[in-house]
């Protein structure tokens, strides 16, 4: 670490990142949940 380093602040693009892997994720455990509804109504 030198002392130019700035404050622990990722870049702008891996907060996108972030945020997009974190909406995947919702929407994949969203997707899970139907599909098990869906198997389950059959």
């Amino acid at each position: 670490m030198l002392w130019s380093d700035p404050e622990n602040e990722p870049p702008k693009e891996l907060r996108d990142m972030q945020a997009m892997l974190r909406r995947a994720g919702l929407l994949l455990a969203l997707a899970m949940v139907v599909a098990m509804f869906a198997a389950g109504l059959r």
